[in-house]
């Protein structure tokens, strides 16, 4: 995300292609997803759940963290565009001094993925259309316009997912509040994984025992903390490894590995070699890590 951007745009023809071609993963990002697709055919995956796109006006809302992937039919080329929000600090930058509002949103933004069109919600699919806009004409101050219009939409959403909540189960508002309590555990790691992180400091900042934190961690993502800082670290470690000159060493303690050995041992169980060995032989990497059997939610 730009610096101090809290709104930034995927558009244009670079967009336009054979999605999931080759590719049999999914993947999760840090900030919010907004997908709006103008053309083509195929299945769009969130989770355990598919849906299918077809043409102009498919809209998908995916929360930071949540596992996805589009596929388009074979031989189909689809176009679709992009906008990826970080709604905390869009809240925080918006509406200054009102932590706990800030909070109750930010969470019920957050419930749930979702996917519809033009014809099942045209509110939303109009305002996602108007931010793209926005965003393609880069007008001046256009970057203040589109976040006004993103906070009205994200207003929407936290409104339609809390109205869903509150007529829900006992069950679905637990798996929510687990959900928010791993998301921001992730974005500590995120924060912090060049330190040298303590399962227990996490689960703390929860407010949470150890014990509690690794049960509900390791349920919800598929691995345990420990494993997921790992894979967060040696994720880093390959980059400079084929970005920079560095010694193995220098990289390790960038990465939040003090002694070698350890640096070593955990790269080696993570990656399938030794930290040389990947930088003559990098083109295995991604494939790899996606082994891990990471967290995919059931029934949202």
């Amino acid at each position: 995300m730009p610096e101090n951007r809290t709104v930034m745009a995927l558009l244009g023809e670079k967009w336009r292609q054979n999605y999931g071609r080759d590719i049999d993963y999914l993947h999760f990002h840090n900030y919010l997803e907004i997908g709006y697709c103008h053309e083509g055919k195929g299945a769009m995956v969130i989770g355990d759940d598919e849906y299918y796109f077809e043409g102009e006006g498919e809209l998908t809302v995916i929360p930071s963290n949540y596992l996805h992937t589009t596929n388009s039919d074979p031989g189909n080329i689809s176009y679709w565009e992009y906008l990826f929000v970080d709604v905390e600090q869009m809240l925080n930058k918006m509406v200054p001094g009102s932590p706990r509002y800030v909070e109750q949103m930010l969470h019920q933004v957050n419930q749930r993925a979702i996917f519809t069109n033009r014809g099942k919600a045209p509110e939303l699919t109009e305002s996602i259309e108007n931010i793209i806009e926005i965003m393609r004409r880069g007008e001046p101050f256009y970057q203040e316009e589109a976040e006004g219009e993103m906070l009205a939409f994200l207003s929407k959403i936290a409104r339609e997912n809390g109205n869903i909540q509150g007529g829900g189960s006992v069950n679905m508002r637990e798996k929510a509040k687990i959900s928010n309590l791993v998301s921001r555990s992730l974005d500590y790691i995120s924060d912090h994984y060049r330190e040298q992180i303590k399962v227990g400091d996490i689960a703390k900042r929860l407010h949470l025992s150890e014990t509690h934190f690794r049960r509900v961690f390791t349920q919800y993502m598929g691995v345990s903390p420990l494993e997921y800082i790992n894979i967060v670290r040696i994720r880093s470690a390959c980059e400079y490894l084929i970005k920079t000159d560095d010694s193995i060493a220098a990289i390790a303690e960038k990465c939040g590995y003090y002694t070698s050995s350890t640096f070593n041992r955990n790269f080696h169980k993570t990656v399938g070699m030794t930290p040389e060995e990947w930088r003559k032989k990098p083109e295995n990497f991604e494939r790899k890590l996606l082994e891990f059997n990471v967290h995919s939610e059931e029934g949202w």
